[in-house]
């Protein structure tokens, strides 16, 4: 992985005070589908994708989420093989993966979505005491005028931003973030 004097490989990032870790984002998903309501649950992995996981090699692209004979599955998600694992330890890297919702749930999600034609996209992998969470998304996909509306929305934000900065001489918080439709 690390390539040249001058190169390291990325470090994972420490648990937060409330043990929060953030492992992987999908970016990508909160610009192609309308967010509607988002789900925290578990998901079923085996020893060598734990340890992948730690070391924050994950791939959230072009990942989705199905409901199947009442189980809620994740599909797509690329969990490479551990490094240091071979033969029995070693796993499917591309795999489904068994999510771990209240019946509820799972009867609320299959529903919706077979009603109102709506997918299931995974948002972000991450720990939460010491166990791996995925946060799922109910969501509308976006036709290309809806996702350039939110570009012009994000940028017209931006903009007032940086003027109100300039008439009142200090910076907007770097971490403040908005929500856009």
């Amino acid at each position: 992985m690390a390539k040249g004097p001058g190169r390291r490989a990325p470090r994972p990032k420490e648990p937060s005070a409330d043990g929060y870790r953030q492992v992987a984002r999908n970016r990508r998903a909160r610009h192609e589908y309308d967010i509607l309501e988002t789900f925290e649950c578990g998901i079923a992995l085996q020893g060598s994708e734990v340890k992948s996981l730690r070391a924050g090699r994950v791939s959230l692209q072009d990942s989705y989420a199905r409901i199947e004979r009442g189980e809620a599955w994740l599909l797509g998600v690329h969990i490479p093989p551990y490094e240091y694992s071979s033969g029995f330890g070693a796993h499917d890297s591309d795999r489904p993966r068994k999510l771990l919702l209240h019946r509820s749930q799972i009867d609320e999600l299959m529903g919706r979505t077979q009603q109102q034609s709506l997918t299931l996209v995974p948002l972000s992998v991450y720990f939460k005491e010491g166990r791996a969470k995925v946060e799922l998304a109910l969501a509308r996909g976006r036709r290309l005028y809806d996702k350039r509306r939110a570009i012009a929305n994000r940028e017209a934000d931006r903009e007032a931003a940086r003027e109100m900065s300039r008439a009142t001489g200090r910076s907007a918080p770097r971490g403040a973030r908005r929500e856009y439709g």
